[in-house]
């Protein structure tokens, strides 16, 4: 255990890589923003669950900022599958009736026009187009994540462009 310790302090010091703070601080807003794009039910939990497996695994990498961003993006898409499996075979359900309190003005919410527009979005358009342009992964990495062709990745990008490019041209 000794060994271990040793090791992860001494590559802390030596910077070789980067600690799970500095993973967080260059990367928590653009996870959160891309489980907002998907509608994550409970993006922040989410987050956490994230950043919590990169702090037990990120002794273990090695890469530079392209590589770190393309894992912790890789971990957060496996994540958002897991959770989204779990919740539809439990379902949570409450006779309790909710508040009618709205919920507090946030800055960092994205632009309800840009969300009513990625709603018209199939699940795999929104899928590429929130790794694309929220994470900002090439092509390749996404093809990667999604089991998808670099080709595919491309086509559905294109037609997700379009399809938002006409929602917002009907809107104005």
């Amino acid at each position: 255990m000794s060994r271990d310790r040793s090791t992860r302090s001494g590559r802390a010091a030596g910077r070789a890589g980067p600690s799970a703070g500095e993973a967080y601080r260059r990367l928590a807003p653009a996870v959160l923003g891309y489980f907002r794009a998907r509608r994550v039910p409970e993006p922040e939990d989410l987050l956490g669950d994230v950043f919590l497996q990169v702090a037990k695994d990120v002794h273990r990498f090695e890469g530079d900022d392209d590589a770190l961003r393309r894992w912790v993006f890789a971990i957060a898409h496996n994540r958002m599958i897991d959770d989204a499996r779990l919740r539809a075979r439990r379902p949570v359900r409450s006779d309790r009736e909710m508040p009618d309190l709205p919920a507090a003005e946030s800055a960092d919410l994205p632009d309800p026009e840009l969300l009513d527009a990625l709603a018209g979005l199939t699940e795999e358009q929104l899928e590429v187009v929130t790794l694309r342009f929220v994470a900002d992964l090439p092509v390749e990495v996404v093809a990667r994540i999604t089991g998808r062709t670099s080709g595919a990745v491309k086509s559905l990008q294109h037609r997700a462009l379009e399809n938002l490019r006409k929602a917002v041209s009907l809107r104005e």
